[in-house]
């Protein structure tokens, strides 16, 4: 902290939220790349999502702590592929591809790399923000829209989809597409959720196909 007098104070705040919580003391401990790491663990041992010998599509998986979870969770007969526009350093048990959700053609590397179809699908992606609640709102629902549009395509019968949401969780379209599509929709905040984020997640279990 001797160099704190040369930051911003924005900056400042930021390191010292760092260095004062536990959840990246523990993913340091651990071995996890962030402290994400752990809103999936706990989401995970509320709903019981990650089987052992699952297939798991995770987006938006740079740095990779959920990737990580994934892989300890299915164990070394499942299988894991983490998405992301960015380049991820290899994690062991899991493909990483490198590529555009959006591209149609990514859907058919992914299907590869799994073997097939996913169990679940996973996503906690998140725009930059930019200061403008409105344009956030908007960013961070086309995210989840997108992630839907994956899980749609690429879910096996009764899969699982988590996504990363804001303000009050996913509503209008996508809601009404969600509740349509799956036999149970939920809403968590995971405690390892920063209490000032207005983050959620929405975790829906029983895909339909075709609904």
């Amino acid at each position: 902290m001797r160099t704190a007098g040369r930051r911003k104070p924005s900056s400042t705040e930021w390191l010292k939220r760092q260095l004062n919580d536990p959840y990246v003391v523990a993913a340091r401990r651990q071995g996890y790349r962030s402290r994400a790491a752990f809103k999936l663990i706990e989401l995970d041992d509320r709903f019981h999502l990650l089987r052992r010998g699952s297939h798991v599509l995770d987006l938006g998986c740079t740095p990779g702590g959920w990737t990580q979870v994934a892989v300890e969770r299915v164990g070394p007969r499942g299988r894991v592929v983490g998405l992301d526009l960015a380049e991820t350093s290899p994690i062991a048990g899991a493909v990483l591809l490198r590529a555009d959700i959006t591209d149609p053609t990514t859907l058919v590397a992914v299907r590869q790399a799994l073997g097939g179809d996913a169990d679940i699908v996973l996503s906690d992606m998140a725009p930059a923000t930019t200061g403008h609640a409105g344009t956030d709102h908007l960013r961070i629902v086309a995210l989840a829209e997108a992630a839907f549009a994956v899980a749609r395509e690429m879910l096996k019968p009764g899969g699982s989809f988590v996504a990363k949401v804001f303000q009050g969780g996913a509503e209008g379209d996508l809601l009404a597409d969600l509740k349509r599509s799956f036999a149970e929709l939920r809403h968590a905040k995971p405690p390892a959720s920063r209490a000032e984020s207005s983050e959620t997640y929405v975790v829906a279990k029983g895909f339909r196909k075709g609904g």
